[in-house]
């Protein structure tokens, strides 16, 4: 079962906004006075009127939307060093498609993220969840909207209502998304190699190579080739497209070092460039 799959780091770990002149006896400059404290490390450096957003209002208020609205879900949590967080709603009802022979389901995915080291905004999006192999799609354009309120007290916020997001979300993204899923995997590849070399070109998302001297695939570069082959055996298919982008999103958010918005914003990259070649 591909819930075993899901990540569940703990993300509601303590954290404090303090002084700074509680915490060392230099003095700072004006703009930041308070510091950041999350799981007893100082993660960032604030303003006195910065309105921090702790985690457990953030999420536990995205996942109220989904509980107020009646959709069932799956829960993943990830935690980078105390630093940047997300949490990804699978849903699980009817409301899914599979590409392919059948074996190959895909699920409707809220994410959000939040930040106390200021690297990522606080933020929700809607993806796809990938069964097989537990790939999160962030090829959506739909956003989460909602409003932050900053106080002298906080921050507040006021987060939408999810069921009629998720229903436009339904009836404009999902099914238009999933016509170019099968699209892709219609075009089968003779050369695996040769399809990541392209692509590799394209994107500049790291080397084919592993180095000047030597034209054989990288690391990275065989990691996806051997994921884009094992998938084929064992979704009994020939290599595609459809393939050969999940292999190199594998990759993406499993053993590259991006922030969660730069992963995002490699994924759309990275679909478009295999969508191109269809």
């Amino acid at each position: 079962m591909y819930l075993d799959r899901l990540q569940q780091d703990e993300v509601f770990v303590p954290t404090q906004v303090r002084p700074l002149n509680e915490l060392t006896p230099m003095p700072s400059r004006k703009g930041l006075e308070r510091a950041i404290v999350s799981n007893g490390k100082i993660v960032n450096i604030v303003s006195k009127s910065y309105g921090h957003i702790p985690n457990e209002l953030f999420f536990k208020k995205a996942e109220q939307m989904l509980i107020d609205s009646g959709l069932d879900y799956h829960r993943q949590t990830i935690n980078r060093s105390d630093r940047t967080f997300c949490m990804d709603f699978i849903l699980s009802d009817s409301s899914q498609f599979s590409v392919g022979n059948g074996e190959d389901t895909i699920l409707p995915m809220l994410r959000f993220t939040n930040s106390y080291d200021g690297s990522e905004r606080t933020s929700g999006h809607f993806g796809f969840y990938r069964q097989v192999c537990s790939n999160g799609l962030h090829v959506a354009q739909a956003e989460i909207a909602f409003s932050i309120k900053h106080s002298t007290n906080g921050a507040h916020l006021i987060m939408p209502e999810m069921e009629g997001l998720f229903k436009k979300f339904m009836d404009n993204e999902f099914y238009t998304i999933s016509d170019r899923f099968s699209q892709m995997m219609a075009v089968e590849l003779v050369d695996t190699k040769t399809f990541v070399r392209e692509v590799l070109e394209r994107t500049k998302l790291f080397r084919y190579e592993c180095s000047d001297k030597n034209a054989n695939p990288s690391k990275k570069a065989r990691e996806v080739i051997d994921i884009l082959d094992n998938e084929a055996v064992l979704l009994g298919t020939a290599p595609n497209l459809w393939l050969g982008y999940n292999a190199f999103n594998a990759v993406l958010h499993g053993t590259l070092k991006r922030s969660f918005s730069r992963q995002e914003r490699l994924d759309k990259q990275l679909f478009q460039t295999v969508l191109d070649m269809a």
